[in-house]
């Protein structure tokens, strides 16, 4: 592996050096706060592991402080015309493109990634959806019915369904896509006529306070965003068992979702569950490997393999087993490891040292159990929390690297003699969130596509998401959807009208 020529990184704007050297603060009731906790965090460039800027940690008083913002903010922003909504939202979107250059070098001097990634879906993809969710602000709407209620005497009872917001949303956002998910949640939430807080991850809060400062430039009314930055437990915790919250949504590993949605269910509060994935990649033999190999790579290592919907299970058809892996092999060996700000780096560090330090505890285990190395499975000896991309080989369907999601560039892949061995042994997992079916046959794709346990399935392709689709997991890979109309029933309670109607 080539490593990345330090001339050629992207210089970092001004306005983004000057960001990371401000004291920052919460963000409640539309202004900059202090926390009562007196503590701070120190944010760190992965590429280095150098500390770059340094953020507030929260805890349960100040949480307390933004949900009660949040409260005083809904009934005035859940009575706004929608259409008012509809253009806070596209201004906010406006703004985000307009500085979507300091944005993107921001979030990767943060997280980590390709500021090629950064651009395109934590900036471009951010402002689409800002402005997609914007759009349904409008075109929320019930159903009306003809009832069979036979009281009052001489009446036909009408009966009228509403949408009402559910209220106040605790958002907690993961460390793999920061602004992206944030994003996600809040244009949902706010297209809906609810208020937020927001929680960004402890190592990666950055483009979460930038974008509470646009949305008070955009005209969004005090309170009706928050950013509270901490620790899952100080802050997290704290505001999936508060009462004044009526929606929690969080996107992150199974374990702390379960326990999140435990604790939610103590005051009934409405949760959404984004949670992790095991997801398989079906190849069938009737395709060309050489063809497909940068969809395959893609699907398995971008963003280092740090996405929920990543691929980490290959079942490959055994005819085209070898020439696919030899192909693979030679394609991962070849990528150079290097910061998000070179732009020719094909690949970039793990968010956090603590983070690395799991992945290769978790291939270490893989070792114990059997599997093979093809090619990586180390730590370079370089600066910054770099992993080699790895791929494994000769795992049974019930080993650890089989079925324990390890979120890493880390692979595992089986030959498989059919596609119903393949559907059998990818369903052979608590996960559920994705998957792909890769064959030039269109009715073996659309029956695997049926018959995989997934919340999404791409044939020929695997990773992309789109707006109006949604998304979310089965299984032990979450609960509710996020997007489209899916994101609408998230954030909205159903309310029944009975009107009886005299002929006279």
């Amino acid at each position: 592996m080539s490593e990345h020529n330090a001339s050629a990184l992207i210089p970092v704007l001004p306005r983004v050096g000057e960001f990371l050297a401000r004291r920052h603060l919460l963000w409640i009731d539309g202004e900059h706060v202090e926390s009562k906790f007196d503590r701070r965090r120190n944010v760190f460039d992965p590429s280095t592991g150098k500390v770059i800027s340094s953020v507030t940690d929260a805890g349960p008083e100040d949480v307390d402080r933004a949900v009660a913002a949040a409260n005083r903010a809904f009934p005035g922003w859940a009575r706004c015309r929608p259409a008012e909504r509809e253009r806070l939202l596209l201004k906010l979107a406006d703004m985000l493109e307009a500085d979507g250059e300091a944005l993107a070098q921001l979030e990767t001097l943060n997280q980590g990634k390709s500021i090629h990634a950064a651009r395109a879906i934590e900036v471009r993809g951010s402002v689409e959806y800002i402005r997609y969710m914007a759009g349904w602000a409008t075109k929320i709407e019930g159903t009306s019915s003809d009832l069979s209620i036979p009281i009052p005497e001489g009446a036909r009872n009408l009966g009228v369904t509403l949408r009402e917001p559910v209220g106040v949303v605790g958002a907690i956002v993961p460390w793999n896509f920061p602004l992206a998910i944030a994003v996600w949640k809040l244009a949902s939430a706010l297209a809906c006529g609810c208020t937020l807080v927001l929680k960004p991850s402890e190592d990666t809060p950055l483009t979460a306070l930038y974008l509470a400062e646009l949305t008070r430039a955009a005209g969004f009314p005090p309170g009706v965003v928050n950013v509270v930055t901490g620790t899952g437990i100080d802050v997290g915790a704290v505001l999936a068992g508060h009462a004044g919250i009526d929606k929690l949504t969080f996107t992150g590993s199974t374990a702390v979702g379960q326990e999140l949605g435990r604790i939610a269910l103590t005051n009934m509060t409405r949760f959404t569950l984004e949670l992790g994935g095991k997801n398989p990649m079906i190849v069938m033999n009737d395709v060309d490997p050489e063809r497909i190999l940068p969809g395959l790579m893609g699907g398995c290592f971008f963003n280092q393999g740090q996405v929920c919907a990543a691929a980490s299970r290959l079942y490959i058809h055994r005819e085209i087993f070898d020439k696919t892996l030899e192909q693979l092999a030679a394609t991962i060996q070849a990528l150079s490891l290097g910061p998000g700000l070179d732009p020719a780096a094909g690949l970039q560090p793990l968010t956090s040292e603590r983070h690395r330090a799991r992945v290769a505890d978790a291939v270490a285990a893989c070792r114990a159990e059997g599997a093979k190395v093809v090619t990586g499975g180390n730590v370079p000896e370089r600066d910054g929390y770099y992993y080699a991309p790895t791929l494994l080989i000769d795992q049974a369907p019930t080993s650890r690297a089989m079925q324990q999601e390890i979120f890493g560039p880390v692979i595992t892949a089986v030959p498989v003699d059919s596609l119903d061995e393949a559907i059998e042994m990818a369903n052979c997992s608590r996960y559920g969130l994705a998957a792909s079916i890769w064959t030039n046959d269109l009715n073996s794709a659309l029956r695997a596509a049926r018959l995989v346990e997934a919340g999404t399935v791409w044939i020929n392709s695997h990773i992309p998401l789109d707006p109006s689709l949604p998304f979310g997991g089965t299984k032990q890979s979450g609960y509710g959807r996020e997007h489209g109309r899916g994101a609408i029933e998230q954030y909205t309670e159903v309310k029944s009208l009975i009107i009886p109607v005299f002929d006279r």
